[in-house]
């Protein structure tokens, strides 16, 4: 992902980040899913409804229905009645499309999205409500209270906005009939979601007919896809249920999550940057977020680092921030240096600027709470 582009359908992306962006989902599609293989032919997503609207009358998602029942062990005539009660969602078929226009990211107004009085007051109210969780999810995993915080807030401003999909609805229509005018044809990892939201569901004896989300199948208050739900939410308040909606389930999740992906205990996530008049912004932006050089080799290249960062002992990203077109003046572009905490931030979400919304929103909260 090269964040220097320019962003395609950033006014889209405004208006649906906070309920299904999260490479919690994303960027997770797990390798022992039943659809991994690649699609039969025939089974090229189309741009139609099947027929009567319901997924019964699609052969591919009965095709789909008997695989997933024969591999682990299911009911199969549970989970051919399950998946023909799936609905084509026009809505999240239009919505995976890519938007037409296209201009600069602004990380100003990108920031002022969430970090703002609404969220901040209502991510101080949760500390209040759930701090001992939160506490708990610190000392357990590591993860700064702070920075889960970030992410709920910025997520689903703590639960207030999940998503009004049914999961069931969303995660057919983009496994059978995923947007042909899409970038890529993601059908099958969200064929290897459907298969994973099933299993667990049907394993677990719960109705998946009645989980609401996001237009991707994102859950809960931190919008974890299946397959990350699957292999990253925990049972934090130990009722025997995992249950993304509940703040203290969702708290220990998104905290496990950072764990799996890296993140060190004590470690700063960024820091500020100066950029010398002669400093090698090819090189340094190269290994675009993915932290590759020492603090002696980004200093060399012309990044120079506050005193904070001289004993810094392992690698540093680069991190550009478009606010506009950096040809108008008033617009230049803003720089950090990111760690390996900050890139464990974009497994949630692939983006710069989401990692840094939920860097600033939780030290927001942080500043007015006092911990």
């Amino acid at each position: 992902m090269q964040e220097r582009k320019k962003w395609l359908g950033w006014g889209r992306t405004w208006a649906l980040v906070g309920c299904v962006l999260s490479a919690a989902g994303w960027a997770q599609a797990q390798s022992d899913s039943v659809l991994t293989d690649t699609p039969a032919a025939g089974d090229t997503p189309t741009q139609t409804a099947p027929a009567n609207g319901y997924y019964s009358n699609s052969v591919a998602a009965m095709a789909f229905a008997d695989k997933l029942a024969a591999q682990y062990d299911l009911p199969p005539d549970a989970v051919r009645n399950i998946v023909a009660q799936a609905r084509f969602s026009a809505a999240a078929q239009r919505l995976m499309r890519p938007a037409h226009s296209s201009f600069f990211k602004n990380w100003r107004t990108y920031r002022s999205r969430f970090v703002e009085p609404i969220r901040i007051r209502a991510g101080l109210q949760f500390w209040r409500n759930n701090r001992d969780a939160l506490e708990r999810a610190e000392q357990q995993y590591g993860v700064p209270q702070e920075v889960v915080l970030g992410i709920l807030g910025v997520e689903t401003l703590y639960g207030r906005d999940m998503g009004s999909f049914r999961v069931l609805d969303v995660l057919a229509t983009l496994a059978f009939d995923f947007p042909k005018t899409a970038t890529r044809d993601r059908s099958a990892f969200f064929q290897a979601e459907l298969a994973s939201f099933l299993r667990q569901y049907l394993q677990a004896g719960r109705d998946p007919l009645q989980v609401k989300g996001s237009y991707a199948g994102a859950m809960g208050m931190g919008q974890f896809m299946p397959s990350s739900m699957q292999n990253f939410a925990v049972d934090f308040d130990g009722d025997g249920v995992i249950d993304l909606n509940s703040p203290t389930d969702a708290i220990g999740s998104v905290a496990h999550y950072f764990q799996a992906y890296g993140w060190k205990r004590g470690q700063q996530a960024i820091f500020d940057v100066q950029l010398a008049p002669d400093a090698q912004l090819e090189k340094l932006l190269a290994p675009d977020i993915l932290p590759s050089f020492s603090v002696k080799q980004m200093q060399a290249l012309g990044a120079q680092l506050p005193p904070s960062a001289q004993d810094f002992k392992t690698a540093l990203a680069l991190i550009e921030l478009f606010n506009g077109d950096p040809s108008l003046e008033g617009n230049a572009k803003t720089y950090y240096a990111g760690g390996d905490n900050f890139y464990a931030i974009t497994r949630y979400n692939q983006s710069s600027y989401y990692a840094m919304a939920v860097l600033d929103l939780g030290a927001a909260i942080r500043e007015r709470a006092g911990f």
